[in-house]
């Protein structure tokens, strides 16, 4: 019979991990190498400039344009208030004199006498970034970030949504198979990371968001309701910097999937624990998995998963990573073994799969990632 070898998602009981933690621009490292933080601890911090507001001094005062930095009131790098009176025409024997109020909180920052125009900053926005989950800082990234490497529990799934977000994991389903449904989530589950069985629908998931739970995991969910939320078409699947309040990390893929026993089993042992969840995926160069982190430091012996256990067959479970059927679960029909030329002239090995409507296609193998149950 003829295998391929697949990596599949890690769903680890113990385990250690490095996280890189790290700014968009430069700014400082707030803490020290071999330092021991939280996940809610601050690890580096940074500004970034305000927005810059334009005021057309010479019209709104009905001044020469040469004469604005005359009328002004306030020295450049000065601070200002909202409604204070920053600048004043000189009137007709000192009568009939305009005036031009801020309107923002910020910085005087420039005056032209050639435009006739001001600028104001409003004051700069702070950017922290927190050490995500608890751990050693191991390394600093001078000016950037840090390293840290954290123990505990760690699950991926094979898509999210939402970004970054912590609460405490809460087990709503009684088994895998089961279906998150309305009445399951209610006001106590505010701020706290909710899993679910094989799915939810998109009317769920608003009532969730609504109630301000912080996320949900669950097994599988509509590929066209996960499109409308996002606004975009998934044949990419770049996800993370979304606005949502919320992260969803889906562990099997679209349609109604039971979550992987061994993946149930684990969020059922920590129930109660406080956990990380990211939702930013990207399936193309550089992977990058949504995932669950559950700091603990307890004496767990996780699961090790052998070769042969990771070896896709004949009448195995798969999941498709990659465009046009990103998402979909399928079982395997055959593996040929002669070579296929795709529509990028290379040459691959492909497998033949069967969806569950009866649909058969020929992908690639490196399309394709085992389901373990």
């Amino acid at each position: 019979m003829a295998q391929s070898y697949t990596p599949g998602l890690k769903v680890l009981m113990n385990t250690k991990m490095k996280k890189v933690r790290q700014l968009p621009l430069k700014g400082k490292v707030l803490v020290q190498l071999e330092d021991e933080v939280n996940s809610d601890t601050i690890v580096a911090s940074t500004f970034i400039p305000g927005n810059v507001q334009m005021l057309n001094v010479a019209r709104q005062l009905n001044v020469e344009v040469d004469s604005v930095p005359d009328c002004m009131l306030v020295t450049v790098d000065s601070k200002v208030t909202k409604g204070q009176v920053i600048a004043e025409s000189k009137g007709i024997f000192g009568l009939f004199k305009s005036q031009l109020k801020s309107p923002i909180d910020g910085t005087f920052t420039n005056v032209s006498n050639v435009t006739g125009q001001a600028l104001i900053s409003e004051p700069p926005i702070a950017i922290e970034v927190d050490a995500f989950s608890s751990g050693r800082i191991v390394e600093i990234i001078p000016e950037e970030g840090v390293v840290i490497e954290s123990k505990g529990a760690l699950v991926q799934g094979i898509l999210g949504i939402g970004g970054e977000n912590k609460g405490t994991i809460e087990l709503l389903a009684d088994g895998p198979d089961e279906i998150l449904t309305k009445d399951m989530i209610n006001s106590n589950h505010k701020g706290k990371i909710i899993i679910g069985g094989s799915y939810l629908t998109s009317e769920v998931f608003d009532h969730a968001r609504k109630i301000g739970v912080n996320g949900i995991v669950v097994g599988g969910f509509d590929y066209t309701s996960l499109s409308d939320i996002l606004g975009f078409n998934l044949g990419v699947a770049v996800t993370g910097s979304e606005n949502l309040g919320i992260s969803l990390m889906i562990t099997e893929g679209f349609g109604r999937i039971s979550m992987a026993q061994n993946t149930f089993n684990l969020f059922k042992h920590f129930n109660g624990k406080i956990a990380s969840i990211d939702g930013s995926t990207q399936i193309r160069a550089g992977v990058i998995r949504p995932e669950i982190v559950i700091s603990h430091s307890d004496e767990i012996e996780s699961k090790k998963l052998l070769e042969k256990d990771m070896i896709i067959s004949e009448n195995s479970l798969v999941r498709i990573i990659r465009s046009p059927h990103f998402g979909k679960v399928a079982k395997v029909i055959s593996l040929p073994t002669q070579l296929l030329k795709m529509e990028s002239e290379t040459m691959v090995r492909v497998a033949e799969i069967e969806f569950p409507d009866g649909k058969k296609v020929t992908v690639p193998r490196a399309n394709l990632e085992l389901i373990l149950y």
